[in-house]
């Protein structure tokens, strides 16, 4: 490489956090300054040729709210090619957002720069907080070949000479290659994405500058083209830039300074690449050649209980309202596309890194749980919708024959598999409508001299299941129809808590809550207020699960509980005892939400034994569970050096605090809860928490023999090496997941599935114990400077939702990922009428199978219209999906993540379709309907 043949492209960006160390609206206004200034310099300075506007669209609305009066400027500065948009809708962390909120942050981004112009087919990852391995084949997908990013990867500047060691990169360019095999050209920002930042116009200052910038780019370019971002956090526009890039150009002739823009950077560096190789790097960018220090993977714990809620609206959209709405519109309802995208923009607005991940002041995070409710209420509005629709379709008429006090209802399952479960729904009995006119004290009468008595539950084939009856009593309700004003009315309420056997996999099952007829009547009679009234169809049901006082079994496990709390868990086919789980372990923290720190020399705390209180707390034929209480004196905080450690910016490796001598009681009260046929053991546990600086584990001692052990993440179950390498200097060695974490031995493996619970860590501890993380208490955001943020204590109380699934073989084929995959879905009920129906009794609109698939969402295309369904190969063994479908299909065929039409596979299905799916692939399929 010759100086002459040096090209320095500066590329003039901001990086925007909406929300971070200042509350949303602090920085909007200064995102209003910002564009303000773009615009003008845009057009009284025909030399500062472009802006790339962070990858992100929501800029354009965020701008727009404020300044609608400037959106023409902007549209044409867009079209012009002067202001660079998309491809996301936001910037948003990888590993804390679900696949499918991935792949509609794409859409979303896509559809929005559509309307304003050109699309930036750029894999923008600047400040994200890692990578997830799958990322390359999701970019291929999306028609974009690069990946540019700040973190994952240590850059080696082996003076130019390539070399590959493990996961080091001999350069800033380098070769990403995703588990399927999928491939893009990767940009680490070596220098960060500000190394251009601020370029002087005076010429002292800027040769000292271009000295320094020059020789570190230099350090790590593998071409002739150099990339200086000119730009940083919320950083103001430098209005000056063409005139310091003459100064730079006066003082080095030798290298061509261009205010350049990403596509004209990467054709240059394709081009210099040209018959010349790179370093690959295959799989997940989690920083694991480094000492652990930076990696802000605690951002992972930070402030659980948005993980949590995240969780659960990502699964009501994703998981619920979108298949419900396609069976809603396939029988006569309505897909509300604009209600959707409003649900899932005001969800991914809590995604970029620093909201999601908990690392804000406290006033952002506010603020986020107020947009995860509007997102989840707006979700269960699509919901209520959609099944009032699916209700009216449904053939309930084979209930007539039980009379007009029978009460249908139906239960859907959204997952992508058959389910059996638990499922509680609330019914009206019977109501009385206010527009009856008659009297209130009339109304309330009637209701309550409902009888209930004799009345039983029966599936769609008129067979009873057993259930408990909880007589909610007299309740209010109320009607909001399309065409007339709202019908309050009064009725007599009942909870039904029941195991649906069998549910189809994106279907449903019909039952009834009945008064028997015939012989039946006279044994309700007879059992009085027993809601299962055939005694003889129940004979051979388990009268209970609980075996004496500290026992539950079913046929598939049996569990049992210590004095301290502790449980053994056996697995009956692999024979299998897993002891000493559910110990509860606390350390001090004296990190910030970026990244853990027990204080130096600390042994942990746990509840090893510790005495609780253990009691039966349900007792019914299809569930039982045991309760457990501890009340745990511990520290109640660090001690009084944390806070002048704090002040003093001490970076956290460093600080010496302790844990305060004071101590205060932490109860714990964990339910351990069994179902008849059940494969897993449900933990949840109840946290009151009154202390400061700590961190709170679940133990899950595995007692497998295993190098590594598998870990859900985006589209892949990727496998992870127990022990850390040997760069990493780290005491902890903490790690991200998505729904589940999985040690296998040679016969037999332990699952442990979650519930927004997104950190965990494999323990060295000669037992392959999965600690997983229920809460940790900081008081400061730390990065650059003193934040405090008492409320990231997280004091008060605190929940915490595990499934323990224990396995022969490994988490794929034994289903057990599977029913950690089901665990995140919750099941939708609701209450119909006795009628005829276009969707009979039991249901699904698609059937499919296939090995080592996982089915991961079922919506309806925007454009089109179609149906569009996708799953993905958790292994890297090929298989094959086959589909079938009652649906109307003219024709199927392949799509991708933006669900564009690919190959037609079948011009219609007739019996069913046949579809090869490579190790790792992400496949989307589209069916398009008569």
């Amino acid at each position: 490489m010759t100086k002459q043949q040096q090209t320095a492209h500066i590329i003039s960006h901001t990086h925007w956090d909406r929300e971070w160390y200042l509350p949303y609206e602090r920085h909007h206004i200064r995102l209003i300054q910002l564009v303000d200034t773009l615009l003008d310099t845009l057009e009284q300075n025909p030399d500062f040729r472009s802006f790339f506007f962070d990858g992100q669209t929501i800029i354009i609305e965020d701008y727009l709210q404020v300044r609608p009066e400037n959106r023409e400027r902007l549209v044409r500065h867009i079209r012009e090619g002067r202001i660079f948009i998309g491809p996301w809708y936001i910037l948003q962390d990888a590993f804390l957002t679900s696949p499918e909120a991935n792949v509609r942050n794409l859409q979303l981004g896509h559809q929005d720069a559509a309307v304003y112009g050109e699309v930036s087919k750029i894999g923008y990852f600047p400040d994200t907080f890692g990578l997830t391995g799958q990322i390359p084949q999701l970019m291929q997908q999306a028609g974009i070949t690069n990946a540019f990013f700040g973190r994952g990867v240590k850059p080696t500047g082996f003076n130019n000479m390539v070399s590959d060691d493990g996961y080091e990169s001999s350069f800033s360019e380098l070769v990403w290659e995703g588990p399927d095999g999928s491939q893009v050209l990767g940009i680490l920002f070596a220098n960060w994405y500000s190394n251009g930042n601020e370029v002087p116009v005076e010429i002292e200052e800027a040769r000292r500058f271009w000295e320094r910038k020059l020789g570190d780019a230099r350090q790590y370019a593998a071409t002739d083209q150099l990339l200086f971002m000119n730009g940083c956090d919320h950083q103001p526009l430098q209005t000056d830039l063409p005139e310091a890039i003459r100064t730079a150009e006066k003082l080095h002739p030798e290298v061509a300074f261009v205010h350049s823009n990403f596509p004209d950077y990467i054709k240059a560096v394709e081009a210099s690449l040209a018959g010349r190789s790179l370093s690959t790097v295959k799989g997940e960018l989690r920083s694991q050649r480094t000492d652990g220090w930076g990696t802000l993977v605690n951002t992972a714990s930070a402030r659980v209980y948005l993980k949590q809620l995240n969780q659960r609206g990502q699964a009501m959209l994703e998981k619920v309202a979108e298949p419900l709405a396609v069976i809603a519109k396939l029988h006569g309802g309505e897909y509300p596309h604009h209600l959707l995208d409003y649900a899932w923009k005001t969800l991914l607005q809590n995604h970029p890194h620093d909201s999601i991940c908990g690392c804000s002041v406290d006033e952002v995070h506010r603020e986020m749980v107020t947009r995860f409710d509007k997102s989840y209420h707006t979700a269960e509005g699509i919901v209520a919708d959609s099944m009032q629709a699916i209700t009216a379709a449904v053939d309930t008429s084979g209930f007539a024959a039980y009379g007009e006090e029978a009460v249908p209802f139906v239960v859907t399952n959204t997952s992508g598999w058959s389910r059996t479960g638990t499922v509680t729904i609330e019914l009206d009995a019977a109501r009385q409508y206010l527009r009856d006119g008659l009297p209130l004290d009339e109304n309330a009468r009637r209701m309550k001299a409902v009888d209930l008595a004799g009345r039983v539950l029966v599936d769609e084939q008129g067979q009873p299941i057993p259930c408990t009856v909880e007589d909610l009593g007299l309740s209010f309700g109320y009607d909001l129809p399309d065409d007339r004003f709202r019908q309050p009315y009064s009725c007599r309420r009942v909870r039904l808590t029941f195991e649906a056997a069998d549910v189809p996999a994106l279907g449903l099952r019909t039952y009834a809550w009945v008064r028997p007829v015939g012989a039946n009547a006279a044994e309700g009679a007879a059992a009085g207020s027993a809601p299962a009234a055939n005694l003889q169809a129940l004979a051979s049901v388990p009268a209970s699960l609980v075996r004496g006082g500290r026992v539950l079994e079913n046929d598939t496990l049996r569990v049992e509980v210590m004095a301290d709390g502790s449980f053994t868990l056996e697995h009956k086919p692999s024979g299998k005892i897993y002891r000493d789980l559910g110990v509860y372990e606390n350390t001090g923290d004296i990190g910030n939400e970026y990244m853990y720190r027990a204080p130096a020399g600390e042994v942990p705390l746990t509840t090893l034994g510790l005495n609780a209180d253990i009691a039966v707390s349900e007792d019914t034929p299809y569930r039982a569970s045991i309760e457990i209480t501890h009340e745990w004196e511990i520290p109640a905080s660090a001690d009084d050096l944390l806070e002048e450690e704090q002040r003093a910016l001490v970076y956290y490796p460093e600080r010496q605090a302790k844990r305060s001598a004071d101590t205060v009681t932490l109860k714990l009260r964990t339910v351990l809860r069994l179902e008849r046929s059940g494969k897993g053991l449900e933990v949840k546990s109840f946290i009151s928490n009154t202390a400061k600086d700590h961190r709170l584990r679940m133990l899950f001692p595995a007692d497998l023999a295993a190098a590594s052990h598998r870990v859900d993440s985006m589209f892949e179950l990727a496998e992870r090496p127990n022990e850390p390498a040997p760069e990493w200097q780290n005491p902890s060695n903490a790690q991200h997941q998505q729904c589940f974490v999985d040690v296998a031995g040679e016969n037999a493996g332990l699952t442990v599935a979650n519930l927004g619970l997104h950190e965990y860590e494999i323990l060295r501890d000669g037992r392959s114990t999965i600690a997983v993380t229920l809460l940790r208490s900081v008081g400061e955001m730390g990065d650059w400077g003193w934040f405090p943020t008492p409320e990231a204590q997280c004091l008060g109380e605190q929940t915490a939702d595990m499934l323990l699934l224990p396995h022969s073989g490994d988490a794929v084929t034994s289903g057990a990922a599977a029913a950690a995959y089901q665990f995140q879905i919750p099941w939708t009920c609701a209450q119909a009428e006795v009628h005829a129906g276009t969707i009979p009794a039991v249901y699904a609109a698609v059937r499919w199978s296939g090995g080592t698939a996982a089915f991961s969402s079922m919506k309806l295309n925007k454009e089109c219209g179609d149906v569009m369904l996708r799953w993905f190969n958790l292994t890297e063994q090929p298989c094959e999906l086959e589909l079938e479908s009652v649906l109307p299909v003219a024709a199927v065929y392949t799509s991708n993540v933006l669900e564009a039409e690919g190959e037609e596979l079948q011009p219609e299905v007739t019996a069913s379709l046949k579809l090869p799916l490579g190790g790792h692939q992400i496949s989307t399929v589209g069916l398009r309907l008569r």
